[in-house]
């Protein structure tokens, strides 16, 4: 084991990848010699050289599209797209292209690429640098959408992204690149060498595509929450004494909706928390694949607590994050109900 933070956990899954297989590349904006925004390629290039892990013009649909084509013929790239904010000049690249290439070719051709973007805010990043568009991906067929909260869950789902035969899409929560962050932005931030979760093993090891992880067991209602609201929703539990069972999602799809299934027919209750806007996120799916499961066994309507629906705000950045008083105030309401 090793103790490391987000980025370190990114940057050692890609090392390892490099070294296991020539065929998989690293390419972005400012990843090369520069080492990316963020730091996670630092290095890959000294070590691999300017063939495997290299630069690219400011243009996101041209960093797709040469993903798309390299795998196509048999390479497994891995396209950087500095912020998530960034990625809808590449949408039509992803969603035409990269996510039919298996269907419309009858098999003849995949698309094995992972795509890797920051997202998130609580950086004071303000619009155009805060958002978390994974709805707009778990929307289309032929896509993998993978969202971690952790160092250890970082690795394990990088490599298996980068192993799979079909594209990957990435997030990467930067307000826990370097610790574990409840929403409490007053305080000191705890590094993940404090947390069990910065123990990460060293070399190969995944974590499979599409198994959730329960981060806290309990009895009363079931949080479903992924990246960052994973420890706004633990710290919601312990300020209000709710006995919340808060699942972490890890990948949106494949869900796994047999363990979200069954701890809600445990709990009978349901609270979906997440950083995005409210209308049509991937809440709404969530609430309604558990309303559809789960009606029999439901004791109280289903809460959703999220991001308002408006661009992220620069100086109001802590009233549109979804914090441990809005959180708690949702468990409130779903126990009261």
């Amino acid at each position: 084991m090793a103790r490391m933070n987000m980025i370190e956990a990114i940057r050692d899954a890609m090392d390892v990848k490099l070294g296991q297989d020539d065929d998989v590349v690293v390419f972005g904006e400012d990843v090369g010699y520069f080492g990316g925004v963020f730091r996670c390629t630092d290095g890959l290039q000294r070590k691999y050289g300017k063939s495997r892990v290299f630069d690219t013009p400011i243009n996101e649909s041209g960093i797709v599209g040469v993903a798309v084509g390299m795998g196509a013929y048999g390479l497994r790239p891995i396209a950087e797209v500095q912020f998530a904010d960034y990625v809808y000049p590449a949408y039509d690249q992803i969603v035409s292209e990269a996510a039919r290439l298996r269907h419309r070719s009858h098999g003849q051709f995949t698309s094995p690429i992972t795509i890797r973007m920051p997202c998130g805010g609580g950086i004071f990043g303000g619009q155009t640098h805060s958002q978390t568009p994974e709805a707009l991906f778990t929307h289309v067929a032929g896509l993998k959408t993978v969202l971690p909260s952790n160092p250890y869950d970082a690795k394990g789902l990088l490599i298996a992204s980068i192993e799979d035969d079909d594209p990957v899409i990435f997030f990467e929560p930067k307000r826990l690149y370097n610790g574990p962050f409840d929403g409490h932005h007053d305080r000191p931030v705890t590094p993940w060498s404090k947390h069990a979760l910065g123990d990460v093993p060293e070399g190969h090891y995944v974590v499979p595509l599409g198994e959730a992880a329960i981060r806290r067991e309990g009895s009363d209602v079931t949080v479903l929450a992924y990246g960052t609201m994973v420890f706004v929703a633990q710290a919601a539990a312990a300020e209000t004494g709710i006995d919340a069972e808060i699942i972490d999602l890890r990948t949106l799809l494949p869900l796994d909706l047999d363990r979200i299934e069954a701890s809600v027919k445990k709990t009978g209750r349901c609270l979906i928390v997440h950083e995005a806007t409210f209308t049509s996120g991937y809440g709404a799916e969530l609430s309604a694949l558990v309303q559809e499961t789960c009606f029999y066994h439901l004791e109280a309507p289903i809460e959703r607590v999220t991001g308002w629906d408006t661009p992220y705000p620069h100086a109001q950045e802590w009233d549109y994050f979804p914090g441990p008083a809005r959180v708690g105030a949702g468990l409130k309401r779903v126990m009261e109900a």
